[in-house]
């Protein structure tokens, strides 16, 4: 490995990447949310046994609040209601409750802007660790964890470095990307491979060969005027990506939703991904070939601006 066990985003602020974010103290001393109760950080803690721990069997919700405002907050409980659904997973709380757990977490530390709220479902304890749902004891296990992790502007950024990955993303019927479920091995060993190669994040294709998405992150390349994106068949189900969708729709050209291949990325004239903490951030290269000129461009910088001046309306 050429990355240690320590390096993260919060401690190394040299890395760049679709997750990092400056450090900020004020998280040293934060309140946890684990199953009614708060707990510092360092106290924080489930069972050996939880099903989550076990067998990544849950599903979790990434929000951010903005000036006082859940942005988003109505689309991230319709996800996560959804996914509880698909695994067989019936939580004990209504919407209500769990939006309420989210508001006593961020007033519990006294949180108003530039949060990052990580809402994290399982089936509980097991009895044994073993992937049968049956096994199960008790009530799930929800935790909320609010961090202060700042929206770095489109503008700022140089720009991140993309490694196609030779681990694919799954299709539906193997492992389907709209639930989004503890069990991330495939998409940890892509970025693996990535950061081995001196990169920020692993660019995956589906299993024809077609660009699907990135391992935390949905893709975008523009040609000309007009916006591409994968069809959604094998890419994350992501509410940043179809905010973005909507508003390159309303505001600059054509959004595309289709199959297309490395070359045409390498050919590209501008890229970017997006994702519910590191909102738009700009491409600069795929495996080691420059997107247009490298830098921002004004495609990218338009929709991180409109983006960032609508967040919390949209």
């Amino acid at each position: 490995m050429t990355f240690s066990a320590s390096d993260s985003g919060e401690d190394a602020p040299g890395f760049s990447g679709a997750q990092v974010y400056p450090s900020d103290p004020r998280n040293d001393d934060v309140q946890v949310y684990v199953n009614g109760a708060f707990f510092h950080r360092s106290q924080a803690m489930v069972s050996v046994f939880d099903s989550g721990f076990a067998m990544g069997d849950g599903v979790w919700e990434g929000l951010r609040l903005i000036d006082g405002r859940l942005v988003a907050l109505d689309d991230h409980l319709d996800r996560l209601f959804e996914g509880l659904r698909a695994i067989d997973l019936d939580l004990g709380k209504d919407r209500r409750a769990v939006e309420a757990a989210i508001r006593a977490t961020v007033d519990a530390n006294g949180m108003r802007d530039g949060v990052h709220i990580r809402l994290m479902v399982t089936r509980g304890l097991k009895r044994t660790p073993t992937q049968d749902p049956r096994f199960a004891v008790g009530k799930p296990t929800m935790v909320i964890v609010a961090e202060y992790k700042a929206l770095i502007p489109t503008a700022t950024r140089s720009g991140l470095k993309l490694l196609t990955s030779t681990f694919r993303c799954s299709t539906p019927d193997v492992f389907d990307l709209r639930l989004n479920s503890h069990s991330r091995l495939n998409l940890i060993q892509a970025l693996i491979q990535a950061l081995n190669a001196g990169c920020d994040e692993a660019l995956m294709l589906d299993q024809r060969g077609f660009v699907a998405s990135c391992n935390s992150t949905n893709f975008f390349i523009v040609r000309g005027k007009e916006l591409w994106t994968s069809t959604g068949a094998c890419n994350f189900n992501g509410i940043t990506r179809r905010k973005v969708m909507a508003l390159y729709g309303e505001e600059i050209g054509v959004v595309r939703e289709k199959d297309f291949t490395l070359a045409e990325v390498y050919s590209a004239d501008e890229a970017f991904v997006t994702g519910t903490l590191g909102g738009i951030t700009p491409v600069a290269s795929v495996d080691g070939r420059r997107i247009g000129d490298g830098a921002v461009g004004p495609v990218t910088r338009a929709v991180g601006e409109s983006y960032l001046s609508r967040i919390t309306t949209i």
